[in-house]
């Protein structure tokens, strides 16, 4: 059984960074995305570059910042659990109840954004409580078995591929309601169908235990203590991001053929962990890259708040009840309309800071957390 070492957990701020990139790019490829609204309809205004400029952005960002947020949230969970294991506690009933809010959270978001990852995180959260529990050799065991996609290889092994007719007859019906539907018409179908919709969908792009994966892979990284500029970890992100790199390199040149579905997702992750290591290296390595992403750190503080926001201002841009903006604009017309978003929402970030410690969703999920204590 794992046992606290009794180190002090400080705030990372390159955590905060990280996570501030992960909510923005989530809002930049949302908006490539119009926000899950795949029409067939014309569109007003396109540029010749569109297509390159989603591939770009599909290559960068798709799947990588949810699984960057992903692996801090088990960051967080480490660092909140490891404190109260030093005081003598035991934070597994109180995690528990947090996880409950935070699907709370979600059932609001998923009520304007049908892509609400909130109550999946919550779900998956709550399996970082036994697993807490393990010694690390066995975690770094769990950890590898996800890595390389259990469900996808095993389907491939057995020729046995997934039917996921459900999850494209779902889609459809929730993309009309897009298009056409009113602010309640959507609610409704989105409250119904949201988690369902997710889940399948997880399944589908191979994140259903690759997440997971990243979930515990961000715990254990606290364990080892790894985001601190502490020891031999800088070098440590070195290698991690040469191994990334040659590794990104050498799949960008396969053909992936049948083996498309299980391999994907394993690209992906590295390309995710690419990410996480250059910017680790970088802010420890170079003031100058430290003082430029010191300021996602107030958007990575308010990532709860700032992701409710994005789903809240982008469906009204882009759905039929709002501006429809899905019939407008073209990739590159739609991530200016991201940009802008994630602009308007760290000036937010910056004036709440001003005169508040936490942003507001946090600060009420703090004392949520914490009731009765």
């Amino acid at each position: 059984m794992y046992h606290t070492r009794r180190e002090q957990n400080v705030r990372i701020d390159v955590a905060d960074a990280l996570r501030g990139i992960a909510v923005a790019g989530i809002i930049l490829y949302h908006a490539v995305e119009h926000f899950d609204v795949f029409t067939e309809e014309p569109i007003t205004y396109t540029l010749p570059c569109d297509q390159m400029v989603g591939n770009v952005l599909a290559w960068l960002l798709s799947g990588k910042m949810y699984g960057i947020f992903a692996m801090l949230f088990g960051l967080s969970f480490f660092i909140m659990n490891d404190n109260q294991q030093q005081k003598g506690c035991s934070f597994s009933g109180r995690f528990a109840w947090r996880m409950c809010l935070l699907f709370m959270f979600g059932l609001v978001n998923v009520a304007f954004y049908d892509g609400d990852i909130l109550m999946l995180y919550a779900a998956y959260g709550l399996l970082l409580i036994p697993v807490s529990y393990l010694p690390s050799g066995i975690v770094w065991c769990i950890i590898g078995l996800l890595a390389i996609q259990p469900i996808e290889l095993f389907c491939l092994l057995t020729d046995t591929p997934l039917d996921h007719t459900r999850l494209f007859d779902i889609y459809n019906q929730t993309i009309a309601f897009h298009e056409h539907g009113t602010f309640w018409e959507n609610a409704v179908n989105n409250l119904r169908y949201g988690f369902e919709l997710n889940l399948r969908y997880n399944v589908f792009s191979g994140r259903l235990t690759q997440l997971l994966c990243l979930f515990i892979l961000g715990m254990q990284l606290g364990r080892q203590r790894l985001f601190y500029n502490e020891g031999r970890n800088l070098q440590t992100w070195h290698c991690i991001l040469a191994l990334s790199v040659i590794i990104v390199i050498a799949f960008s040149f396969v053909d992936f053929g049948i083996l498309k579905p299980w391999l994907t997702p394993i690209y992906n992750l590295f390309i995710l962990l690419m990410i996480v290591a250059a910017v680790v290296s970088a802010w420890y390595a170079c003031k100058s890259v430290r003082n430029v992403l010191h300021h996602l750190c107030f958007f990575g503080r308010m990532s709860l708040t700032n992701y409710l926001l994005q789903s809240i201002i982008g469906c009204f841009i882009f759905y039929g009840y709002g501006l429809a903006c899905y019939r407008h604009v073209g990739i590159t017309y739609a991530v200016l309309i991201g940009l802008g978003m994630v602009i308007c929402q760290y000036l937010f970030c910056r004036y709440w800071f001003s005169n508040h410690q936490r942003g507001p969703m946090e600060s009420l999920w703090r004392k949520m957390t914490w009731i009765n204590r």
